[in-house]
């Protein structure tokens, strides 16, 4: 094939002996710049010299003037315009840069803070008061700029809210104090609960880092700017500020307290999650969760026995319950989270 190729190519063209022949004419081009290159290889010449660089001894004057201590603290811009005013025109602000490269001198000098490597927290719940996860989300106030901090403590194995409170401001001391009578009212042994929350001033605070070393409680922060990292916290809000009866604003602390002490009633108690098989948090914190399914099953099977034919002849089951709640499952254990429903959120 190759042959009749060198053959007809000379009599009637490549392009029309590659069609005569059904050959992919690139890749005879392709072929040909292989052989080429083998044989000899291409000789690249030397790139000649730009007739408007700066001569040898013109790149040292520079450079002397860019090292003298008038200018040794000086950026290349600062050089230029200083130059300028004394009616000297030495090089353009790129070049000058350019030839500092070169020297190894266009780096930075100043100190650069260097962020610390922070951890992913990898956090396991298999029953109630395991992890809380805590935060702290602003209200607006009846005039602008005003705002009411509500603080907010959930269980995330049944998220149940352990504890809430409505401040005018946000303080750590406030928090500690949350966080301790919290921690006394659900009678939390020592060095069996662990605390979650992001990296605010509060979270992060002496007070309440020295409180929950007294209580045993361990401790863990989100990484800067991962919300992921709290998402039971975040969801819960979300939930809050997006019931048809939240208002835009409240017109007192009193006001706020009153709609959320009815919020966190119904949230307890009536909502019912989806992360944890539509049962109500309350239901699933206090261990009443199981005889529940149960009778959703019941009820379930009674139906399926009077009309199986609607169910196509399979018995339906009642959402599963949960068995476990990550926050950042590892990922060799991803699949098995799967199939334990541990989080989806509200």
């Amino acid at each position: 094939m190759m042959s009749a190729l060198n053959e007809l190519a000379p009599e009637i063209g490549m392009a029309p002996a590659c069609a005569a022949l059904r050959i992919n004419r690139s890749r005879i081009y392709r072929q040909d710049a292989r052989r080429r290159l083998l044989i000899s290889p291409r000789q690249h010449p030397p790139r000649p010299r730009p007739p408007l660089a700066l001569s040898a001894p013109e790149r040292e004057g520079l450079l002397e003037v860019l090292y003298s201590e008038r200018f040794a603290d000086c950026a290349p811009q600062t050089i230029y315009a200083k130059l300028l005013d004394d009616g000297v025109y030495l090089a353009s602000v790129r070049t000058m840069y350019r030839l500092l490269a070169v020297q190894g001198q266009s780096r930075e000098r100043r100190n650069q803070r260097v962020h610390p490597a922070y951890a992913k927290p990898e956090l396991l719940a298999v029953k109630p008061n395991e992890v809380w996860s805590w935060d702290i989300t602003k209200l607006k106030g009846p005039v602008k700029w005003s705002c009411y901090h509500l603080y907010v403590i959930l269980d995330i194995f049944s998220r149940y809210v352990v504890g809430w409170m409505i401040a005018l401001r946000e303080s750590a001391q406030l928090a500690e104090q949350l966080i301790a009578d919290t921690i006394a009212k659900h009678h939390i042994a020592p060095r069996t609960l662990t605390l979650h929350a992001d990296r605010g001033t509060s979270m992060r605070s002496k007070p309440v880092a020295a409180l929950l070393v007294d209580l045993e409680v361990a401790k863990t922060h989100s990484r800067p700017h991962v919300s992921d990292d709290n998402p039971y916290s975040e969801a819960q809000f979300k939930t809050l500020k997006y019931r048809p009866e939240f208002p835009e604003r409240f017109g007192s602390i009193e006001d706020a307290r009153a709609h959320c002490q009815h919020f966190f009633r119904w949230y307890n108690a009536d909502h019912c999650h989806s992360g944890i098989g539509f049962m109500t948090a309350e239901s699933v914190h206090y261990g009443r969760a199981q005889t529940l399914f149960r009778h959703r099953a019941q009820t379930l099977e009674v139906a399926f026995l009077a009309h199986p034919t609607r169910f196509k002849g399979k018995a339906p089951q009642p959402p599963r319950l949960p068995t476990a709640a990550w926050i950042n499952p590892p990922k060799q254990e991803t699949a098995t989270t799967k199939n334990l429903n541990p989080s989806t959120l509200n």
